[in-house]
């Protein structure tokens, strides 16, 4: 039997960095064995779900290289096969109709809470076989009485459930579709799903779903439960810890490879090795491995992977990422150097591609203000002279290019018996408007021969200003 996984979103929302682990450790286990990767969207619930989130989904797994080898499938293309199974539970007595009002529900529960029982329903109806008011009904499967049930998880062990504890959950609402339990029993089934890997916060419902898959006479997946993604502070995983559409990473200008590498070591590692390239996770990623113990969001930890990413990358590879980038900060990259040229200068100071894209616009715009505190350190009356000198060199290169610009300084440097860093500063300041670049010939070399010269000129019209105020 081939191995086959699935990754099964709802789209009531979009996908967010809990869904994405649980779809890469499923892509992985799956890709590990040469098995089969399927993805299915459980749009049972019609009120919430949207195309919009369906579109996001598809969208943000494409995004990450999370490829499908079957699907998408929709569960609202199989509601036949739904009720076909429904009946049969029905008419083999292992499900029957239930025909308690909310209130009436409602009621039970707050009963038992006053008693110090755990909430649950109490099977009123399992013996009802006339309808009751004009409550239209629900089916609910029939959860053995007595007895327990095991589930072998890859990653909790052996887990018991004492079927006394286990409620009869509904399978089918009044409308005639099937709840997210009885829907994915079944599609699981009917779609060969040998593992089945997600959130442990679904552990309970696997104890229900082993008795359904047992009633229908299915075969029982293999399970593995991961544990939570929790916020820094220790608190359930929300959008203020990042929690957010994964899309909005790659708006930020993340690499999706970094984002990848991120999540696999929430709760999965190999010794001390941080950095993976995706054959590496497929080559080495066991799910039973997973610690069970609950992972930290670090978004600052995502950040410098981020990085790590974009100093490794062939700026090739990046360009049409970078491209876009640009031009969501407003910078036209035909207005200056090579954007190729450009990443390869000023990528080990940049976390994302967004942040790179911002920190160049000097490159590429005519007009660049100066950091007033920066200006008033570097830009004083006793480096004029420097500064003018500087122009005059520069004005006399013929091929622009780093070393040019390097050796031009350093006869302007030794000619007023000055450190070199001692022009390099303030020639900084004044062609970039701020204190931090690349190398200062590299940046002077990409500022351009035209705007250094006109660049300085206005330093140097700076400094005449401050000497004439005093």
């Amino acid at each position: 039997m081939t191995l086959k996984t699935r990754f099964a979103p709802s789209p009531t929302g979009y996908l967010h960095i809990g869904g994405v682990r649980t779809a890469l450790f499923s892509w992985l286990h799956a890709r590990r064995h040469g098995g089969s990767f399927v993805l299915r969207i459980e749009d049972t619930d019609r009120e919430r779900s949207t195309q919009v989130s369906i579109d996001a989904i598809l969208e943000g797994m494409k995004w990450l290289g999370l490829s499908w080898d079957e699907g998408p499938y929709y569960q609202t293309d199989r509601f036949d096969r739904y009720k076909e199974l429904a009946n049969k539970l029905l008419a083999d007595d292992k499900a029957y109709r239930c025909y308690c009002s909310k209130e009436e529900l409602d009621r039970i529960r707050t009963e038992q809470v006053a008693r110090g029982e755990n909430p649950r329903y109490d099977g009123r109806c399992r013996k009802r076989t006339e309808p009751c008011g004009d409550v239209s009904p629900v089916i609910r499967f029939h959860i053995p009485e007595t007895g327990h049930v095991e589930i072998d998880d890859l990653v909790r062990g052996k887990v018991t459930y004492e079927n006394d504890m286990l409620d009869d959950l509904v399978i089918m609402r009044p409308d005639g579709t099937p709840t997210f339990h009885f829907g994915v029993v079944i599609d699981d089934a009917d779609m060969g799903i040998t593992h089945v890997i997600r959130g442990d916060d679904h552990l309970n419902n696997t104890a229900r779903h082993v008795h359904i898959i047992e009633a229908l006479g299915f075969t029982r997946p293999v399970y593995a439960h991961l544990p939570m993604i929790l916020g820094a502070d220790g608190s359930r995983l929300s959008k203020r810890h990042g929690a957010v559409n994964v899309l909005e990473y790659r708006e930020e200008g993340y690499l999706p490879e970094a984002v990848l590498n991120y999540l696999v070591r929430l709760g999965w590692s190999h010794g001390d090795q941080e950095l993976f390239s995706l054959d590496e996770m497929i080559e080495l990623f066991d799910v039973s491995d997973v610690n069970a113990s609950a992972s930290k969001f670090n978004p600052e930890k995502l950040t410098w992977l981020n990085q790590q990413y974009i100093m490794a990358a062939d700026p090739i590879d990046l360009m049409p990422q970078f491209l876009e980038q640009m031009g969501k900060v407003g910078v036209d990259p035909s207005k200056g150097p090579a954007p190729q040229r450009v990443i390869e200068a000023y990528r080990e100071r940049a976390e994302t591609l967004r942040e790179l894209a911002a920190s160049v616009r000097y490159l590429y715009e005519d007009e660049v203000p100066l950091d007033e505190k920066s200006a008033k350190k570097n830009l004083r009356p006793v480096i004029k002279d420097a500064l003018e000198a500087l122009s005059d060199e520069f004005a006399t290169i013929d091929t622009w290019s780093a070393a040019n610009i390097h050796a031009a300084m350093e006869k302007v440097a030794n000619k007023r018996e000055l450190k070199f860093g001692k022009i390099g500063q303030p020639l900084r300041v004044a062609v970039t408007g701020g204190p931090i670049s690349p190398p200062i010939d590299i940046t002077v070399e990409l500022v351009g021969k035209e705007r250094t010269l006109a660049r300085l000129g206005k330093a140097v019209v700076y400094i005449d200003a401050r000497i004439a105020a005093g």
